[in-house]
């Protein structure tokens, strides 16, 4: 240990909401923690600031001239000249500080930046002041289209809106807020630096980092608002801290721009509204010391209500609810009473009908081997580079090149579901999901759809000891289609048609001809961009037609046993291979013969001894009459009403029938 001089530290990982600014600092999280401490232990337990400090600055002002040109850009700016500094590796407690929240140090001057980050979740830039030309900065924007490099050594392209810290001559030094410029950095060779402390528009900077892809440490807190009432005492703080480790003097006294200057909100709380949102009876003094604790501030008592002014670090309280929440969070929630008796008023849920249909899908579905599966809406543009390119959706501000588009489709994100469990051995896949997908027709005209997408892939079923394993197909696909949309009540017909990403592609359409489902095996091509080589069927049912059409799954039917005994009678016929089993459906059924109980197709054969061209079809009739037993004769009579039908409707040869 003598050698190695390990660092022992006590490290507490906390988790954050993404409103809670105010507690993205060590600073931030121990006023919390205090306050609680206070109001539990009944003492005041007070933070030990570290901005408490004596600061003398040496030099005349304006050493370093700032101008802001729009004050919605940048509300406050603050900085202060430390001259005569060295560049150095950091002393090895501020080494391992950093190392122990995931930092790498880098210099004395970064580290100290990054120290002060975290410790009062105001970001700070430093610039190597001998590189501002003319010996200021002017916060503004530049025109679209101008190049600025960063200091990752990348070339960006402005888009006209990114808040940009300028010298005099108009040259980019830094992203403002967001990243440092690569020509104002600070080096080995530095001796002056121009320490930065500012308050940055928090939409400009969500912006700015999004589309430049630039997720930094800063952007994260600029954009949610940092204390504007801070900027100067930490700037004072780091300097002084800068002093300390790097050497030099103060050389300028602080500069702060600040043209309007921000009032605090104040929000009233009333007793009554406190007790009848959080349930609880508190008393006023105990509310005045959790909010004093926190750091809001009394500004007038009555009866029955209290006003507060709130700190500038937390700028998204506004409203008399969010002062009952941090009363609440310090409090804890587990110290609200449940009350012996709840109120309710009864409900009308207008989608009940939609939501019901769709859990007894889902229900179907699992209960016949499928899995459901969620995955992201938003995909890889390059997927949908075909036709009907110019109807995806594109994300502005995308996250990254690979999600930047809305799915037009659930076929490509449900494909690397696919891929990631058939790369894991997992190559038995039944997956089912409702999505939603979205398209656009012109700049502002939107639409967002929902859909059910099924996946099948290998076996539909395992073999056994006693059974051979059967491999999903087409017919297989056709009939979960059938039978999902039987249960959605939907009268539809089947035909087989051309698709492009699909082979062996059917549709099932409503009446009027709208297509309301698709399904087909997913062609190689479309694969092989996944990485798969193995056969993939797809269906998509179009949820959105169907809702928009009304939903009508209707009612359990029920009926007793029959009482007189079913005849079944088998045909064989012989068809052109061009007609479709749908067309022997059609024929039949509109003969509405009232005692055919039904019938089905058991054998497909094919041959040169039946003729070229030419398939036999085998099927099976059942008939079966309430009232009494079919004679033969009656049987009979109806066959042949069905085989001349088949005979005049598709030229059908009657093989045989018994």
């Amino acid at each position: 240990s003598g050698y190695f001089k390990p660092y022992r530290d006590w490290i507490f990982e906390i988790g954050l909401t993404p409103n809670r600014m105010d507690a993205m600092s060590h600073l931030g999280v121990a006023k919390d923690v205090c306050a609680y401490l206070s109001h539990h232990l009944k003492k005041e337990i007070r933070v030990v600031s570290p901005l408490a400090h004596k600061f003398q600055a040496g030099g005349a002002p304006g050493n370093i001239a700032v101008q802001v040109e729009n004050p919605g850009l940048c509300a406050r700016y603050s900085g202060v000249l430390i001259s005569g500094i060295k560049i150095a590796p950091s002393p090895l407690w501020l080494q391992h500080r950093l190392k122990s929240i995931g930092i790498r140090p880098i210099s004395n001057i970064v580290d100290v930046t990054n120290f002060i980050l975290h410790e009062t979740g105001q970001p700070l830039h430093s610039f190597d002041a001998d590189k501002i030309r003319g010996n200021g900065i002017v916060v503004r924007t530049l025109p679209q289209g101008t190049p600025f490099v960063t200091l990752d050594g990348k070339s960006r392209t402005l888009n006209g809106e990114e808040i940009m810290i300028c010298d005099q001559q108009g040259h980019p030094l830094c992203f403002g807020g967001v990243f440092g410029g690569l020509d104002s950095g600070v080096s080995e060779t530095t001796t002056r630096i121009f320490l930065e402390s500012a308050w940055f528009n928090p939409v400009l900077i969500r912006k700015a980092s999004f589309r430049h892809h630039l997720r930094t440490e800063a952007a994260i807190r600029f954009e949610k608002g940092v204390d504007i009432g801070g900027t100067v005492s930490v700037l004072k703080r780091a300097a002084l801290l800068i002093q300390e480790l790097c050497g030099g003097e103060i050389s300028s006294r602080v500069v702060d721009v600040y043209p309007e200057p921000r009032t605090q909100t104040e929000v009233t709380l009333s007793n009554h509204y406190l007790k009848k949102i959080s349930g609880k009876n508190y008393h006023q003094d105990a509310v005045k010391n959790i909010l004093k604790s926190l750091n809001f501030s009394i500004v007038k008592e009555g009866l029955d209500e209290i006003r507060v002014a709130v700190p500038f670090s937390n700028p998204d309280i506004s409203l008399p609810a969010d002062i009952i929440e941090e009363i609440m969070r310090i409090d804890g929630l587990d110290n609200i009473e449940i009350p012996s008796t709840i109120r309710m008023a009864p409900a009308v849920e207008p989608a009940g009908v939609e939501a019901a249909l769709r859990e007894r899908v889902a229900q179907w579905l699992t209960g016949n081997g499928f899995s459901e599966i969620f995955t992201n809406s938003i995909t890889n543009g390059n997927y949908f580079e075909g036709p009907g390119k110019d109807e995806v959706v594109t994300i502005i501000n995308s996250l990254s090149e690979g999600l930047n588009v809305m799915r037009p489709s659930l076929m490509p994100t449900g494909l690397e579901t696919v891929a990631y469990n058939l790369n894991r051995k997992n190559e038995q896949l039944l997956f089912f999901e409702f999505g939603k997908t979205y398209s656009t027709t012109a700049k502002g005209k939107y639409r967002e759809s929902e859909a059910l997408s099924l996946f099948f892939c290998g076996n539909r079923r395992p073999g056994g000891w006693n059974s051979r394993p059967e491999k999903v197909d087409i017919f297989f696909v056709k009939g979960v289609c059938t039978t999902l949309l039987s249960l959605a009540g939907a009268q539809e017909a089947f035909q087989t048609s051309a698709h492009p990403q699909l082979g062996e592609h059917f549709s099932f359409t409503l009446a009027g001809g709208e297509v309301v489902a698709e399904g087909g095996r997913i062609a190689r091509e479309v694969l092989e961009r996944f990485s798969i080589r193995q056969p993939v069927y797809y269906l998509e049912i179009h949820w959105q037609k169907l809702k928009d059409r009304g939903l009508n799954p209707g009612r359990i039917s029920f009926a007793e046993v029959q009482k007189f005994p079913a005849v079944q009678r088998d045909l064989a016929i012989v068809v052109d291979q061009k007609v479709a089993y749908r067309q022997i459906e059609e024929s039949v059924d509109a003969l509405g013969m009232r005692r055919l109980a039904g019938y089905q197709l058991f054998d497909v054969f094919e041959s040169e001894k039946i003729g070229a061209g030419r398939k036999s079809l085998a099927m099976s009739f059942t008939f079966q009459d309430p009232g009494k037993t079919l004679t033969d004769e009656e049987t009979d009579q109806m066959m042949q009403k069905i085989i001349k039908t088949l005979e005049k409707d598709l030229e059908a040869e009657i093989r045989g029938n018994n």
